[in-house]
């Protein structure tokens, strides 16, 4: 049977919605890009982790301490990596190269590299603040402080930007490095999801408050959206999961290599003598709720996004509870989990040991105080945070699956 020139025409062209693939150049560089800026998010991160751990087991110590060097030199990296793809892109680029960039104060460059340049700067520019903040108002150890929330900022920025360029690259490419832009992908958000979970570790991370309802009414603002908008956007078959999984790496690994080193406190009052470094904490166990927004996603994906987000929403949260309320209970009493790999026998020097620190916080902020009626209305306006949350993540997911740029 005889093919026409217009039938072999039609059969080759690609389908309208789907974009042109970027040139073999442009993808290795773009590829080149997302790899220097997850190296760039693995120094930040452990840089993050470090840096508490320093604070609770030495004290504040100059402004250039090993965990804030490390941090700016991540920064650094991804910075200068990003500042030099769009020198390359203005100056050195084909005007298809160029057309498919952003354009901002003359230069173009992919809108990734944008972003991870803003973070770069607000990263940087956090140091001389969070110094002068110390110095008019002394020494803390508060994660929520306004330096510390431009230095997240900047942080959050930089693996938005990573996420970004993964996702043009997923959004333009074939199926070749499919798997391998998949995992960059989900390997960027899940270090966001620790950088977002490190600014709420205050109110989250501690397991004595995992029986208390508003532990989860911050998760439900912040997770559902994360994860649902990465689940949504990702073309891995779990990307939720894989994402939650890296999470949970980034924050454990480099604490169990940490604890292992010797540690003196150097600021008074010292409280409880450690003799090595402490850990932040065993993170929240995000990749089952996370597995249950995949598979929730799987399944009905075709609902309603109204009706879709109140599903998930429901779901993070019934998984939530029924996850973190036995395994806090481990964590807090059981002798099994006073270890290095558990993490629960971790406490700052300026903790004071006492029985307390194995028992529960009740609604109302109190030891071993618990209120049924508190906390299930607690608990329901978990649920209806989490549905808003995750509304806000498919939106989200639906934009990022339309970037190309």
């Amino acid at each position: 049977m005889s093919t026409t020139v217009a039938d072999t025409n039609t059969v080759l062209a690609p389908p309208a919605h789907v974009a042109p693939r970027l040139e073999a150049s442009t993808e290795t560089a773009y590829i080149l890009l997302t790899a220097t800026l997850l190296l760039s998010s693995t120094l930040i991160i452990v840089g993050l982790l470090w840096d508490i751990s320093w604070h609770t087991s030495i004290g504040r110590d100059t402004l250039w301490s090993p965990p804030h060097v490390l941090e700016q030199v991540g920064a650094s990296l991804a910075g200068i990596a990003c500042g030099l793809l769009v020198l390359r892109t203005t100056f050195g680029g084909s005007p298809a190269q160029r057309s498919r960039s952003v354009r901002f104060w003359g230069f173009r460059g992919p809108l990734g590299a944008w972003v991870a340049i803003w973070g770069a700067f607000t990263m940087i520019f956090s140091v001389p603040f969070d110094n002068w903040w110390h110095n008019a108002y002394g020494l803390d150890v508060q994660i929520v402080s306004p330096p510390h929330i431009v230095l997240l900022l900047g942080m959050v920025a930089i693996q938005i930007g990573a996420m970004l360029l993964a996702l043009s690259l997923q959004n333009r490419s074939d199926e070749r490095h499919a798997t391998q832009i998949g995992i960059a992908y989900t390997f960027a958000a899940g270090v966001m999801i620790a950088m977002v979970g490190t600014t709420l570790s205050q109110y989250t991370l501690t397991p004595n408050v995992w029986h208390r309802s508003f532990t989860y009414r911050v998760a439900a603002v912040a997770f559902p959206l994360l994860l649902v908008a990465v689940a949504r956007a990702g073309r891995l078959r779990y990307p939720a999961t894989l994402a939650a999984a890296f999470y949970m790496a980034v924050y454990l690994v480099p604490q169990w290599i940490m604890v292992q080193f010797p540690a003196t406190p150097r600021l008074t009052p010292i409280l409880n003598p450690i003799t090595h470094m402490v850990a932040v904490r065993f993170p929240l166990a995000l990749i089952v709720p996370a597995l249950g927004l995949d598979l929730a996603l799987r399944r009905w994906d075709r609902l309603g996004e109204w009706k879709l987000a109140a599903l998930l929403g429901t779901v993070f949260v019934a998984v939530m509870l029924a996850v973190h309320w036995p395994f806090g209970t481990f964590l807090v009493q059981s002798p099994l989990a006073q270890n290095d790999f558990f993490l629960a026998n971790h406490w700052g020097y300026q903790t004071i040991i006492s029985p307390r620190l194995q028992q529960f916080r009740g609604e109302d902020g109190l030891f071993d105080t618990w209120n049924p009626s508190l906390f299930l209305r607690g608990m329901a306006t978990a649920v209806v945070f989490a549905i808003l949350s995750a509304r806000v993540g498919l939106a989200w997911g639906n934009w990022m699956r339309r970037v190309r740029r």
